[in-house]
């Protein structure tokens, strides 16, 4: 029984030894307004190509795994209603359902990397909630990083999370991270989180340097984060990030809001509460970081 369906532009850059750039398909459906998610999609794999790489945007459709969409299945991933959010754990349940869904970071980490895909370009990871210590609630993409060789080029992980908790986890779970361009792990939606890293590379020359050397140290079973912060003058204003975030935080206490459902309430307030400044920080990361990553991969 096939399962995957790895599209042909795809696979024949695999084959010639051609850059691929894996590209999670939950900012599509989830992440964004509709129809502007489907100019970003196309403008995100637009950028991947104008760097030199091939986009293989992730999803599952109709309980069929896609890596690499055709025009019309990116317009059903960003367009069509009923599109589920799908973690690396709801893989099995979705294809044995015959159900449609856009895949996270851990989902889309899993199947490029076993579609033989090196480099991934998304947003924010997830990592520790805050009150980790009550709620002992942490992304699944912790896990799937620990155990996938892949190279994740992102804006460092979503900043409503415990940022401290989640390097100090990343390090316990082997989990190299770098700084492009910078000593500081950036803040997501704020070029900085103020948290230092140990390593720094400032060219996609370099980064592909570390990728060469983890695989001659022998085959790596974890991800490789390379952190790459968003722009100053597209970050969200940083006071008003920290007075939003502490509201969001308060009303999610008086609320009861637990678990699964933090994340999205957080990152929802904050894009209201912001005027929509949020979700533009986000764009303008996941921007840079899908153009970054295929500069990577040509290196490679």
């Amino acid at each position: 029984m096939l399962l995957t369906e790895v599209s042909e532009e795809v696979l024949e850059a695999l084959s010639a030894g051609r850059p691929v750039v894996a590209l999670e398909s939950t900012i599509i459906a989830h992440g964004l307004p509709r129809p502007r998610n489907l100019v970003v999609a196309a403008e995100l794999e637009g950028l991947v190509r104008s760097a030199g790489a091939v986009p293989a945007t992730v999803a599952v459709l109709d309980g069929r795994v896609h890596v690499g969409l055709a025009e019309d299945q990116l317009e059903r991933i960003a367009l069509e209603g009923g599109v589920r959010k799908l973690g690396q754990r709801d893989l099995a349940p979705a294809v044995a359902a015959g159900a449609s869904g856009a895949t996270t970071v851990s989902a889309t980490a899993f199947l490029a990397a076993r579609a033989g895909i090196r480099v991934f370009a998304t947003g924010g990871l997830g990592g520790v909630h805050r009150e980790w210590t009550h709620s002992q609630d942490e992304s699944a993409d912790l896990r799937i990083l620990a155990q996938t060789g892949i190279a994740v080029v992102c804006a460092g992980v979503k900043s409503v999370l415990d940022v401290p908790a989640t390097l100090q986890r990343l390090e316990t779970l082997g989990v190299g991270v770098v700084g492009y361009g910078t000593d500081l792990f950036p803040g997501f939606y704020l070029t900085s989180s103020g948290e230092p890293v140990d390593w720094t590379v400032r060219s996609p020359e370099e980064a592909a340097a570390v990728i060469r050397a983890r695989d001659a140290l022998g085959d790596p079973r974890s991800a490789l984060v390379i952190a790459n912060p968003v722009p100053e003058s597209h970050q969200l204003d940083p006071d008003l990030h920290d007075r939003v975030l502490r509201e969001a935080l308060d009303e999610c206490t008086e609320r009861g809001i637990v678990g699964q459902a933090v994340t999205p309430f957080l990152l929802d307030f904050l894009t209201r509460r912001t005027q929509g400044a949020s979700l533009e920080a986000n764009v303008a990361a996941v921007r840079g970081n899908a153009r970054l990553a295929a500069l990577i991969a040509a290196a490679l």
